[in-house]
């Protein structure tokens, strides 16, 4: 699995509101916006608009990640996840993701702190457990970030897709000024969209090739037919 910035937010919105706020679960596109786009429990924090999400969730039911759950009133759709479904996961090892998809490359410690609203755990140990139990899957689901300059722990990072935090971290402060004041979105926001649009375009054109290969075929059978008349 390899999911975009855009697609990994989404996501791990949607294990976040299952598992700390069920009685809201699933969400609608203004609910899971307003999710994407929060300020706390979030990094890097986005402002992302209803096309990038709507995009990103049009991939992510390609790949039969998220599904729709239709409405028979006339409320709006909602969405919902099936990642523990399609790899086989235990709730702490999808709050384990889910933090770390939300808030990028983490120490175990702070992952046991911030798990605690949707999976608490009883001991550090547990965690590592978890943390040793999804690197050493036949396609690890995470992996370990070790110590770097100025830090004093290894870190964990998720393998879901590339993690937009650890990707840009030396970027925050080498933000270009213009980029700032000019009203464009932040750095940040626009690769994110960006990498997402490929991801569509991606999608459309395997679509096409697809689309492409069926027609040749029915006329080559077109054909034949005509040649044994």
């Amino acid at each position: 699995m390899n999911l975009t910035p855009v697609q990994s937010r989404i996501v791990g919105c949607l294990i976040e509101k299952e598992m700390a706020t069920p009685d809201n679960y699933p969400l609608t596109m203004n609910a899971l916006l307003t999710a994407c786009n929060q300020t706390t429990n979030r990094h890097p924090v986005t402002k992302l608009d209803e096309a990038t999400v709507g995009n990103a969730l049009q991939n992510l039911r390609a790949m039969n990640v998220v599904r729709i759950v239709y409405s028979r009133s006339n409320r709006a759709d909602k969405f919902r996840h099936v990642l523990d479904e399609m790899l086989a996961l235990e709730p702490e090892h999808l709050a384990v993701l889910c933090v770390l998809m939300l808030r990028g490359p983490q120490t175990s410690g702070e992952l046991r702190t911030r798990t605690e609203r949707l999976h608490p755990f009883a001991s550090q140990e547990e965690v590592d457990d978890v943390l040793r139990r999804l690197a050493g899957r036949s396609e690890p689901l995470v992996a370990r970030i070790e110590r770097r300059p100025g830090q004093k722990e290894s870190r964990w990072a998720h393998l879901l897709g590339p993690d937009l935090a650890e990707i840009l971290a030396g970027d925050d402060e080498d933000e270009d000024e213009e980029g700032a004041s000019d009203g464009r979105p932040p750095r940040i926001d626009r690769v994110a969209a960006l990498e997402d649009a490929v991801a569509g375009l991606r999608a459309d054109l395997e679509r096409l090739q697809l689309a492409h290969r069926a027609l040749v075929t029915r006329l080559g059978e077109t054909d034949t037919g005509l040649d044994e008349r």
